[in-house]
Formats: structure tokens, sequence, C-alpha cells
């Protein structure tokens, strides 16, 4: 079984051996399918029918941040809550969360074994074995709710083995994955709307009319409700404070503190939206101490010491890991509305798979310079070359995200840098971090 690294860094020695067991099983890192983990699931006694409430959330972009608004809230309402995301950015344990904490490397490699045991070298993908491990020790240790994010797509995604949540949340969807999940917004939110169930309310946030279209229809083939925004549920921001109404209640609430960003206005709102959906109806004070304590690493995140040190003292270092022409669409329209004050210096690395063109397209109108990096530890890096020819020329070759910095012309005014392009990109960016809070989530 031996030489067969993992995919990603951030396992720790403690589970690195048995993480390269696994991918030896399946080298094939995706194959959407479900047959070979009900199989497993069967064997390990179903766990995931003993799971507490489940709001389970698919989408292309602001899954983990609504995940993370989810989760917040209902635990300043006092609930224990399990979480289950992907990828980590900086350690495996990121992906598990077991009533309020992160899973510790023994919980992880005993349940990460047992499965093993029971799937006795069949073929599985990794990320099928680390979902059912997720869902044995979930099924383990009592919680008030689960909050699930799904991997890829929906219908055929390994998290969506399980039964009917008590609601389902689609964040907003753009192209990205179209290997898998097709070249067009219907083929891909079809793929998506297929955790939509019998008798689960839905709960989606802005989303095109092409896409609302086909999660509506879905909701109806299932027999139930979609509570979609503008229609069932609105969030806005004015002069007075963020607002969020549906056709029960109006909370004016402050805006969330720690994810920054007008499109996470969606994603507190789904949030919201979802959680009353699923029958947790709490007043306004614990929705708005929810939304203020809400964290979510590589989002927006203003990053301090470290590699902020190469900057001068008056310039900001910002981390983002969007990866999609749905998240340049969003980035770009922050650079426009709030960091119009100031120059912005683009740091791009990317993933190979990744469509580097139309991410960049609606970003580099605001960039006063724009450098591409790849970190040496960057899974799949996309190769400086093909970050520049992917942004016509306009990006020059920067090397390390240090060795960007360091070139970055700093005789002009005040600025902000934003590193983006790669959740890869952004875990390598976290471990040089020296702020002990940058490392995982709170």
């Amino acid at each position: 079984m031996k030489g067969f690294p993992p995919p990603e860094p951030g396992y720790g020695p403690a589970l690195s051996p048995i993480v390269a067991r696994l991918h030896a099983l399946h080298p094939t890192l995706i194959d959407l399918s479900l047959g070979r983990l009900e199989r497993l699931l069967t064997g390990l006694g179903h766990p995931e029918r003993r799971l507490p409430p489940v709001i389970h959330i698919a989408g292309t972009n602001g899954k983990g941040s609504t995940a993370a608004f989810t989760r917040a809230i209902a635990e300043a309402a006092g609930l224990a809550v399990h979480v289950y995301t992907s990828p980590h950015l900086v350690r495996f344990n990121e992906r598990v969360r077991l009533a309020g904490r992160l899973a510790s490397d023994a919980e992880l490699f005993a349940a990460l074994e047992e499965v093993e045991r029971v799937n006795a070298g069949a073929p599985i993908t990794v990320f099928e074995v680390i979902t059912a491990a997720a869902f044995l020790l979930f099924a383990a240790i009592p919680a008030d709710l689960a909050v699930i994010e799904v991997g890829l797509g929906g219908r055929a995604d390994a998290t969506n083995v399980i039964p009917a949540p008590a609601a389902s949340a689609i964040t907003s969807i753009s192209l990205d994955h179209r290997e898998f999940l097709g070249d067009t917004l219907a083929a891909i939110a079809g793929e998506k709307a297929g955790i939509i169930k019998p008798g689960a309310p839905a709960v989606t946030g802005a989303q095109a009319a092409e896409v609302r279209a086909v999660l509506e229809a879905a909701a109806r083939r299932a027999g139930t409700t979609l509570a979609a925004r503008g229609r069932d549920w609105t969030a806005s921001v004015d002069a007075g404070g963020w607002r969020f109404a549906d056709r029960g209640d109006h909370f004016a609430l402050s805006l969330p503190t720690h994810l920054p960003g007008r499109f996470q206005i969606d994603n507190a709102g789904i949030a919201i939206a979802a959680l009353r959906a699923a029958g947790f109806r709490w007043p306004e004070n614990i929705i708005a101490a929810g939304l203020a304590s809400a964290e979510w690493p590589a989002r927006l995140q203003r990053l301090a010491g470290g590699l902020a040190g190469l900057l001068p003292e008056d310039w900001e270092l910002w981390l983002d890991g969007g990866h999609n022409p749905g998240a340049g669409v969003a980035l770009a329209e922050h650079l426009g509305r709030a960091w119009g004050d100031r120059p912005v210096h683009l740091i791009i690395g990317m993933k190979q798979s990744k469509d580097a063109a139309e991410f960049l397209r609606p970003l580099l109108p605001h960039a006063a310079s724009v450098l591409a990096v790849a970190e040496p530890g960057q899974h799949l890096a996309m190769p400086i070359p093909a970050i520049v020819a992917a942004s016509g020329g306009r990006a020059r070759p920067g090397g390390s995200v240090a060795e960007a910095l360091h070139r970055l012309p700093k005789d002009g005014p005040s600025a902000r840098v934003l590193i983006c392009g790669s959740l890869y990109l952004a875990g390598e960016v976290l471990r040089q971090a020296s702020a002990p809070e940058a490392l995982s989530p709170a």
C-alpha cells in the first residue's frame, strides 16, 4: 500500500498512513454515485439514519459560509451542532465538527479505521470513506442539529445518502465542475436540486431565473415547498442596518462582523430561512448574536502578521478562497462597491481544473496589478504561465505568494492586496500565517 501519499496537505502524522491506504483502494478522486457508500453504510449499521435533525446545504458558492452562519445561530441558541464540510484548509480535522468542537485525531483515526475494516478492500472513493466516518461519529455523539455540506453537486454526492433532512438549502449556483455537473446553469441546478426530498422544506437565495425555475420544478416533483429569496423571504442592507423578513417575522439586525461582503447577506439569509423552515424559530437577539459570531476562514479574511509583515504598515492583506466564475463576479462587486477608496493588487493562484479566464474576467478591471502565483505545496496548482495566459497577458509571474508580495510596487498610495483563486492556495497561505486564530476555524 505504499506510494500513495494523500493528495492534499493537512492530514498530519496520525492520520496520513490510513488516508494513504484509502487512496490506494480507489485512485479515482471523484466518482459520483451512491451505490458504494450505501453498501458501506449498511455494513456500518446505517449511521446516516441515526443523525440529529439535518440541514443539508448544496450550491456552487457560499456553502461553507452558509454552514458557518447556520452553526453560529444554532449555537447562540444553545444547541450542540455537528458540522461536516470540505475541503479542509489547514487541518483535516476541520471537516468534522462534533457538538461544537473539532474532531480529534484519535476519534477520526478510530472512525476511519472502522470504515476501512467494514469496507474490506472494496473500491471506494476517499470522500465516501470520510463521509461514512463523519456519519459514524455524528451518530455516536449526541447533538441537537447536524449541518452537512455537499461535496460536489447534490444528486449523486456522497452526503445525499441521508434520509429526508429537516431542511435543504441551496446557495448561489454558477458554472463550475462542468466536467461532472453539466455545461449549463440549468443542468448544474438540476444536480444541486437532487438534495430536495419529499417532506423536507427547501430554501434558496438569489438565483438566475433559469436556476430558480429548475429548483421550483424539483420542489414540485418532491411535493415540498421552496422558500425563495425575493418571494418568500428578503434580506437587505439600508441605512438602518441589515434586515431579514419572511412571511412570519421581520428582523432588523446588525451586519455580520467577521464575514464581510454583500454576498454574505444572501448566505446569512439562507441560513436563517433554512433554520426557520426546519422549525427553529428564535427571537431577534439570538439571530443577531449568531450572525455577529460567525467565522469562516479564507472568505474575505483580513490577515495580520506573517505575510502581512511584508507590506507597508498602512496596507491591508486579504485572503479569499473564491475560484470559479460566480465567485469572481461576487468578489468584483465587493471590490467595486466597498474597496474603491484605494488601489487593489491581486495575487492569483488557481487549481488546474478551474476556468481561470472566467474567474479573472470581472476582477481585472478593478486591479491595479495582477501577479500569478503557485505555492510549492499547493494541491494541483495551475502553472503560472497558464494563469498569465488566462488573464490575456495582464498578469505577471509572481512566483510564490511571499515573492509576489516582495515584487509589488510599494512607492504609491496605501493599497489592499487580495490573494484569491483557490481554497488550496488559501490553505497554504494560512499555514504561513503567524496569528493562531487564522490557522483553523473558531
